[in-house]
């Protein structure tokens, strides 16, 4: 009996160090945003870290082709073009190059139909104002989808049909007004001839 309260004892204790010694990991719910833009548009995909403390490792990533390269790589102070995938190359920056409040948006430049697809953001950071290392690992995905320049200048085919549907309830309504006075024009014309027409009976035959 002794020998299993001892045994508990320092597992307890070596489960105390463990915690105050480690880093503490935490991570936030993942959010999904969806984005739709027109082609040659910059767009600004929107991530931001609520606690707003160091920010130690910044990823915007793509993961269908994340093994050649990400959209955009931050890392301990500075941005590594040379992380990036050769279709970002040039075309990706911080919305705020000091990411105030943690503010860890980018802005991708003159999008196109290749540019659709699901942005991952994951941000790490480091804090120590609690007198421990606390490590945050939070994420986010956008789903952005680019359409052809002139494809959203083409009207919904809901919103088309229902314009017909309009139209034509209007028309149809128009020709039954329009029958509607052109019958009662018609009695009124019969009723005025018959009066016209109408002669009084000769006096002698009334006395």
């Amino acid at each position: 009996m002794s020998h299993i309260l001892l045994l508990l004892l320092l597992l307890l204790t070596f489960e105390t160090a463990a915690l105050e010694g480690r880093m503490l990991h935490q991570r936030d719910e993942f959010e999904v945003m969806d984005i739709t833009v027109r082609s040659g548009q910059d767009v600004t995909l929107h991530c931001q870290d609520p606690r707003g403390v160091n920010i130690t490792l910044l990823e915007w990533s793509i993961p269908e082709i994340k093994t050649d390269g990400y959209v955009f790589f931050y890392r301990n102070g500075r941005s590594y073009e040379s992380y990036q995938h050769e279709r970002f190359k040039g075309r990706v920056e911080l919305t705020d190059p000091s990411m105030k409040n943690g503010d860890v948006s980018v802005t991708l430049k003159n999008v196109n139909v290749n540019d659709t697809g699901t942005y991952e953001c994951r941000i790490i950071t480091s804090d120590l104002s609690s007198g421990q290392r606390v490590k945050s690992d939070s994420r986010k995905s956008i789903n952005l989808t680019v359409t052809d320049s002139g494809s959203e200048d083409k009207p919904d085919k809901k919103t088309l049909f229902l314009a017909i549907g309009i139209v034509a309830v209007f028309v149809s309504f128009l020709v039954i007004l329009s029958a509607a006075v052109c019958v009662h024009r018609k009695k009124k014309s019969s009723k005025y001839r018959e009066h016209e027409h109408y002669k009084h009976p000769p006096e002698k035959e009334l006395i």
